[in-house]
């Protein structure tokens, strides 16, 4: 027995969910768990599936494209441990985190690499039997730097690439190697203060919440889909710098969070939104 995860997104009609769970039915697969959702303003649906049993997956995605409206997609997907690429700078709360919660279980990911432009984070690669890459950025145009992460990165053939405080603006040519595939987190509740500084930022704006947004990376600076955001209390006695140290802890929950999603093929993107089921 095999247990495989069906997600459908198509226009809104009659009886959608019936005819996907007759289809199931047909094929003798057991549905362990079932979610949806119709946008009220786009029209569109969207459905998670949870089957368990034996499939033929040829027939049983043909009978799905009979029998949805013009469209639509759908995929059937393995409940496998997504493959990634770690991306990082010299910050080591994020990977850090990332690492303890692949280890103990909590996040089904299969880190293949870890890339930096600093040496700096290559022990803590190290202490997890993960190799790590050094492609220093200096002398090098953006378009040659990423050309030399590329032929790092592009052998592992990652399924996603996580940027863990990977402090670079990253150009519409490698963006377009991984589409809604590049996973970054914000330190600052998007789309409020986006670019550099955030903390100080909301430091001058004596903001009483601070927050991190995880999102999927775009051509439009901290403009992509968000995935999951986070948020803290913070009062008038807090520096820029207690923010800084305060935040580091959200935007580690938020990474986490989006990640969970992303391994349990939750996130639906449609335009420049996400849907969680």
């Amino acid at each position: 027995m095999e247990q495989r995860i069906l997600l459908t997104e198509c226009p809104d009609s009659k009886g959608l969910i019936a005819q996907i769970t007759n289809i199931c039915y047909k094929h003798q697969l057991n549905i362990s768990r079932n979610t949806e959702y119709v946008d009220p303003v786009s029209g569109q649906f969207y459905m998670r599936t949870e089957l368990d049993g034996i499939f033929n997956e040829t027939t049983l995605l043909a009978d799905l494209d009979r029998a949805l409206p013009a469209g639509s997609s759908r995929s059937l997907l393995s409940r496998q441990a997504k493959r990634v690429v770690i991306m990082v700078t010299k910050e080591a709360h994020c990977l850090g985190d990332i690492l303890m919660k692949v280890y103990d279980g909590s996040l089904q990911l299969e880190i293949a690499a870890i890339v930096g432009n600093h040496p700096e984070l290559a022990q803590l690669a190290k202490r997890f039997d993960i190799p790590y890459h050094f492609v220093s950025h200096q002398g090098l145009s953006r378009e040659a730097h990423e050309q030399a992460l590329l032929e790092v990165i592009t052998p592992y053939q990652p399924q996603y690439l996580i940027l863990a405080k990977f402090m670079r603006i990253l150009t519409p040519a490698f963006v377009a190697r991984y589409p809604n595939r590049i996973i970054n987190i914000h330190h600052s509740f998007l789309p409020a203060f986006i670019g550099a500084k955030p903390y100080q930022q909301a430091f001058e704006r004596g903001v009483k919440i601070i927050g991190a947004t995880a999102h999927f990376v775009n051509n439009h600076l901290d403009e992509g889909p968000i995935i999951q955001q986070k948020v803290l209390p913070v009062d008038h006695s807090y520096s820029a710098e207690d923010m800084e140290k305060a935040g580091r802890d959200v935007e580690k929950a938020a990474l986490s969070e989006a990640l969970a999603f992303i391994t349990e093929d939750r996130v639906f993107v449609h335009g420049n939104k996400t849907v969680i089921l």
